[in-house]
């Protein structure tokens, strides 16, 4: 079984130091920042500039070295404990972005008793010192890396606590719940049904109300996180290429009149309406003596096992053969399928969307775009997309995976009805699922793991 541990169990099994970390990003810039938080940071601003600065006014200094020689002129700011990110003292060195310049100042700090920091360790002392709960520190990261306008709005939210605030409020009437339930078997001689005088049931079925609201609004925070993997599948020719430049809305793939042009994956990132998208153009599928094209052939196969969706593309003139049949049956079930039916131009059919037999048929032009918003409104409909993104957090894989996980216990406790005990128990385990995503119980290595992706100075 997983030991969970308090965030204050883990806390004591760090020794404090200080740790320094060059903030901003790689390469040359305007302006570089130097981070440094620990019980040296006032030592360390002594040693490079010659006093602490007034705890959070800015003060414009000379950094240097140890024997006096100038590394630059630039801002500096001290935040005294507990008021700063971390919860710690922190010194923030604002000086000219060069890469070298900030090796150097990065360099001074350790020389006076820091060392460099790991990845996600500012974010994890602030998690560890109740700067914020990990479900803001990992919206951290997730500000930082948003590739949507929709994804940043949503980090922010659950960076500002919003996500957190919907996980809180569900504990408190889970615990409050627990807390009626356990009192029951306090008092086993009493006569009295607790249970149903307590409107346990009642009770329960609102939490698991409010449940299903937030897993909604976190699974669409997932995918404005994750995205959705798209795979195009199909013979050669019949317009993969030409309907991912129509995706793209750029030229990322090569189309000719010649059957089998591309011989490999090509991958590009989109956006629909701020969900990202990963496209998956691949090579033809046929019988060919071709050995680069049999490799191409190959990693299409196996783009199939990771996408989400695969568009199983036909010349809208010929139909589905026995080949597309061959295909499909070869595609993982767990995948979703749609017919995309492509060159209707040559034709002259409109473009449409169609249920036949259970089955999604779009029938499309990737010369012309005909359709082509037919498909993108499908294709946000398998992914779960809600046209109304306000509320929506930020949420991770994890995050999903604990709230179903509380989901299956609520329904436990609620066929647990006639029997006390084993009630409480899905109710204790329902709230320790739920408290993991705040970080309240959480498996230390799970933290190892969350930081461990950030960048470093974060």
């Amino acid at each position: 079984m997983l030991k969970l541990y308090s965030k204050n169990q883990v806390s004591n099994t760090n020794v404090v130091e200080t740790i320094a970390a060059i903030a901003t990003a790689s390469g040359a810039g305007g302006i570089g920042i130097v981070r440094v938080s620990g019980p040296a940071s006032r030592l360390i601003a002594l040693g490079i500039l010659g006093q602490c600065p007034t705890p959070r006014h800015a003060a414009y200094l000379d950094f240097k070295l140890e024997d006096g020689t100038l590394i630059d002129r630039g801002i500096a700011i001290f935040y005294a404990n507990p008021h700063s990110y971390t919860g710690e003292d922190v010194l923030e060195l604002q000086a000219h972005g060069g890469t070298a310049l900030m090796q150097i100042l990065l360099a001074r700090c350790i020389e006076l008793g820091a060392r460099q920091a790991e990845p996600g360790e500012f974010t994890r002392r602030a998690y560890l010192n109740d700067k914020l709960d990990l479900a803001q520190a990992e919206a951290v990261a997730d500000v930082i890396s948003a590739a949507t306008v929709e994804a940043a709005k949503s980090a922010v939210r659950s960076l500002s606590g919003e996500f957190s605030k919907h996980i809180n409020a569900l504990l408190l009437r889970l615990i409050d719940l627990r807390m009626f339930v356990e009192a029951c078997l306090d008092f086993p001689e009493e006569e009295i049904d607790f249970i149903t005088q307590g409107r346990v049931a009642e009770k329960l079925e609102t939490i698991m109300v409010e449940l299903l609201a937030v897993f909604s609004k976190a699974k669409q925070g997932s995918l404005l996180r994750e995205g959705i993997v798209v795979v195009l599948v199909g013979q050669p020719n019949v317009g993969k290429s030409s309907l991912m430049n129509q995706l793209a809305g750029e030229d990322v793939a090569i189309v000719t009149s010649v059957a089998g042009t591309t011989r490999d994956t090509i991958k590009n990132a989109i956006q629909i309406n701020g969900v990202p998208l990963h496209i998956i153009d691949t090579a033809g599928l046929r019988e060919t003596d071709d050995e680069v094209e049999k490799f191409g052939i190959e990693r299409t196969w196996r783009a199939t096992e990771t996408a989400n969706i695969a568009l199983l593309l036909v010349d809208a003139a010929h139909g589905i053969g026995e080949p597309e049949k061959t295909i499909l049956a070869r595609l993982p079930r767990e995948i979703h399928k749609i017919w995309v039916h492509n060159k209707i131009d040559v034709g002259n059919t409109q473009p449409s969307c169609e249920q036949v037999d259970g089955a999604t048929h779009i029938y499309l032009s990737a010369k012309t775009g005909d359709g082509l918003a037919l498909l993108k409104n499908q294709l946000l409909a398998l992914a779960g997309y809600q046209s109304n993104s306000e509320g929506i957090f930020m949420a991770r894989a994890r995050h999903l995976q604990a709230l179903t996980q509380v989901d299956m216990h609520l329904n436990g406790a609620k066929r647990q009805m006639s029997s006390a005990e084993l009630l409480a128990e899905e109710l204790r385990l329902a709230q320790d699922q739920l408290a993991s995503i705040t970080g309240e119980f959480t498996p230390d290595d799970l933290l190892g793991e969350i930081f461990s992706k950030f960048c470093i100075g974060k």
